[in-house]
């Protein structure tokens, strides 16, 4: 290949879809030779432009960009290492590496946040007796946000996130006193992401967080004399947020309907009473040791102990006295016999909601929404519930497969799906926070990634187990007024967005990237421990604003920037000129940055 000038072929990704190297230009170099007349150096850059470069596939991103869009549905954030793992490995066999790691607990590091508190107030010379007897909320977040910069399991962290917000407990609430609680919560969910989804409604229903949030602790039996019932929060939270939702579905997530045209209700008041009389006899299985927090504790466990003496790494225990006796009548005619112990009663209370043909739909739908996309097609729900309902080795419930299944499905992989404004979702805020976080270089002070958190759950209205009811931040089928709704779509994350939320976040970007890239920070008695977005890589690009732009465009929106925002951010970055160096290549960092994140290419996924 000779000529006067240099001939490049070029290939334009307009998508994120992975191109294929069949021919010239794309990698398929093998026995040719390239001669230019010249080759070039930029001023501002150490690269070459060579003429090998033409045809050896060099420079094209595409199976980058398609691993920065799966990643952004697979982890709570990444970097560009992940996604040259993604395009090293190919997305299935990540999946499968992610399968296989151990997991990451948040106690540990909660734990040794608590500790470090302790250690400093003690140096302090406050007395032992004045220092709180348990962590708080704080230092939940501070063992989340560590394990969340760093772990290796990032898939299952997704997926636990994701059962996060069907298994709600939450912050707003007194449960905020015990983040000893709220970690051992969370760890369960992690313990499950890739189990059996059985396991997890029998867990979640013995952990004594959720005993407290949904009032089956201490629930007793019936007491005619004083005309009290065993309390329904839980018997009723259980089928509709849990499990079978409020109607009777196809396999698809469609409602079924009666010979009148009507929904089918799964359940009524009848079965409301008869899942309460289950969920009797549920009190702490543990108890902090005797004096702690105070004398009258005298570490003993019994029926109606508080959750504020109790152990919270023990679940919840049955104390049979308590227990509702008799038969039960439960969903599709099943009877719970009499004569059985209070935990063979909820053993078969949950064979009967995780065995209702509601489930697989129910939870494919709630999950793909979390990972995918807003508005699943039916067929799409119709595959992934089928995966739950057998993994094809007539498994039920299994969670591994499940969500491999929702990740490697057409409706999230193939390119064709992008061209839909169908095949969409708003991202969380708190999960714009978390990618924006893991995919910029960082500088601390200390040896952690300790952060409160507290600014995007005020400003933004979300953060980890902080939803405001067991309803989460939002239903699944919340749908905007407007457009949205007229198209018959959902948008269940603009429940979030409003005039005060959007402009909340906002100002937390701008916090995050201008205000001294003020990323993390702590708020106890840890130190000066704080974490900063180091901005040295993305200024070395920002000389030139197209380099920089591009960078951006792979890592977060996966290289499909709209013409109009980058143009934007284009000649925002070249108005600043040049009167000093770095404070010029600073301001175009800033403003790069903060104009894409808060651009609607990086808010709306497809």
């Amino acid at each position: 290949m000779k000529g006067n000038f240099l001939i490049m072929l070029c290939i334009i990704a307009t998508t994120s879809c992975v191109t294929s190297q069949e021919y010239i230009g794309a990698g398929n170099d093998v026995g040719i030779t390239v001669t230019t007349s010249s080759s070039y150096t930029d001023v501002n850059w150490t690269e070459t432009a060579v003429g090998e470069n033409t045809i050896n596939g060099n420079g094209l991103d595409a199976e980058l960009m398609e691993a920065s869009r799966f990643l952004a549905q697979a982890t709570m954030g990444y970097d560009k290492a992940d996604m040259q793992d993604v395009v090293d490995m190919s997305i299935e066999s990540w999946i499968d590496d992610q399968l296989q790691k151990p997991v990451t607990y948040i106690t540990p590091e909660m734990n040794y946040s608590w500790q470090v508190s302790i250690d400093t107030m003690l140096n302090q010379g406050i007395p032992l007796e004045e220092i709180h007897f348990r962590p708080t909320w704080n230092y939940f977040n501070y063992g989340w946000w560590h394990v969340t910069m760093t772990n290796e399991d990032q898939l299952r962290h997704r997926m636990a996130y994701a059962l996060s917000q069907i298994f709600v407990v939450s912050i707003n609430s007194d449960l905020s006193s015990y983040g000893d609680g709220l970690a051992i919560y969370y760890d369960m969910l992690l313990d499950h992401s890739f189990g059996n989804y059985r396991d997890i409604l029998e867990d979640v229903t013995y952990s004594p967080m959720m005993g407290f949030y949904l009032s089956h602790l201490n629930n007793p039996k019936a007491n005619p004399a004083s005309n009290t019932r065993p309390d329904e929060n839980y018997a009723r939270e259980i089928m509709q947020l849990f499990s079978i939702g409020l109607y009777e579905l196809n396999l698809d997530g469609s409602r079924k309907t009666d010979a009148n045209g009507d929904f089918i209700p799964t359940y009524g008041q009848d079965e409301i009473r008869e899942f309460a009389k289950i969920f009797t006899g549920l009190s702490v299985g543990g108890s902090l040791p005797a004096g702690i927090p105070n004398m009258y504790n005298d570490g003993s466990i019994y029926f109606g102990k508080d959750l504020w003496t109790a152990n919270l790494t023990v679940p919840m225990t049955m104390y049979e006295e308590w227990h509702e006796p008799g038969t039960k009548n439960l969903l599709n005619g099943f009877v719970v016999p009499a004569g059985q112990t209070g935990d063979e009663d909820i053993s078969d209370a949950i064979d009967n909601l995780f065995n209702h043909p509601n489930v697989g739909p129910f939870v494919a739908y709630r999950l793909i929404q979390r990972l995918v996309k807003s508005n699943p097609t039916p067929a799409y729900v119709q595959r992934v519930a089928a995966t739950f309902n057998d993994n094809g080795l007539g498994v039920r419930g299994d969670m591994a497969a499940v969500a491999k299944a929702i990740l490697m499905d057409a409706e999230a992989r193939q390119c064709s799906y992008l061209m839909s404004s169908d095949n969409s979702r708003l991202r969380e805020p708190f999960v714009r926070y978390t990618q924006y976080a893991r995919a910029v270089d960082k500088t601390r002070t200390g040896d952690r990634y300790w952060n409160i958190g507290y600014n995007i759950w005020e400003e933004a209205r979300q953060t980890v187990l902080g939803a405001p009811t067991v309803f989460n931040f939002y239903l699944p089928d919340h749908a905007p007024g407007g457009d949205i709704s007229n198209a018959g779509l959902v948008a269940p994350e603009y429940n979030l967005h409003d005039s005060r939320s959007s402009v909340g976040f906002i100002n937390n970007v701008r916090r995050w990237n201008v205000w001294w890239g003020d990323l993390f920070h702590v708020w106890d008695q840890l130190g000066d421990n704080y974490t900063v977005h180091n901005i040295d890589r993305y200024k070395e690009l920002a000389r030139d604003s197209e380099a920089l732009i591009n960078e951006l465009d792979k890592v977060f929106t996966h290289g499909r920037l709209s013409d109009a925002t980058r143009t934007v951010i284009r000649d925002t970055m070249n108005e600043f000129q040049v009167y000093s160096t770095e404070e010029y290549l600073e301001f175009r960092v800033f403003i790069a940055t903060y104009l894409l994140m808060i651009s609607p290419d990086y808010a709306v996924m497809r």
